[in-house]
């Protein structure tokens, strides 16, 4: 599979496939494909259903088939940028609900549970996030642009709510509570922030949907 990025603030991945080579997508995700391609939708079972619907994802996965060379274009649903990662054994990537556009039929999407519940229910995306491994291409969407870093070993990085897109599983992620009543009251950061440690790559996105949806709910002044 070859792919190629394309568009600006609302961007595309175009994937070019060989016969009888496959990608999954969310429902949805599919702008325009070549006749070549066979589509099937999959559900793989109700635990796998019931772990998308956990996740936030679409209960049913889009199968993508080349019958013939053919190609397929997947489209972000917001502003951002689409971030491909080559997904190998042993080398799983963790990602925030909802970002998973598509991947090659390789790559394996499963649920990834904190192992603080604290963390989970205050650390800004959830109890629960996503688990990619297997092996091949895939496509996460990121809010906002995207900024990488690599932590070393006991190296901190403290992060505002929504901000974590993706992390290597190596980065543990916990959470530290806002200090000061005042702080979290009128300081417009909540009252917890998100801690990741090192080792390994973490992938921060500068504008989470959370923060873009408040402003187009704050009242006129």
């Amino acid at each position: 599979m070859r792919y190629e990025l394309i568009g600006g603030s609302f961007p595309a991945v175009v994937c070019y496939l060989e016969n009888g080579e496959q990608m999954i997508s969310e429902a949805g995700a599919m702008a325009w494909m070549s006749p070549s391609m066979q589509m099937e939708t999959r559900g793989g079972g109700l635990g796998k259903v019931l772990s998308r619907m956990l996740s936030g994802e679409s209960l049913f996965l889009n199968v993508y088939t080349a019958r013939g060379s053919g190609f397929i274009t997947f489209s972000s649903r917001f502003p951002g940028k689409i971030m491909p990662v080559e997904i190998l054994p042993q080398k799983d990537l963790i990602i925030q609900k909802s970002a998973f556009l598509a991947a090659e039929a390789g790559v394996d999407l499963s649920i990834f549970f904190h192992r603080r519940l604290a963390t989970g229910l205050f650390g800004g995306e959830g109890f629960i996030m996503q688990r990619l491994s297997g092996r091949g291409t895939a496509f996460i969407e990121i809010d906002g642009d995207l900024v990488e870093y690599e932590l070393k070993v006991g190296q901190q990085l403290i992060i505002d709510t929504g901000c974590v897109a993706a992390f290597e599983p190596t980065v543990t992620m916990n959470i530290q509570e806002v200090p000061g009543l005042k702080n979290k009251l009128f300081g417009g950061e909540g009252f917890f922030n998100t801690v990741l440690t090192g080792p390994g790559k973490i992938w921060l996105q500068t504008m989470p949907m959370n923060r873009l949806a408040q402003l187009f709910v704050r009242p006129m002044t």
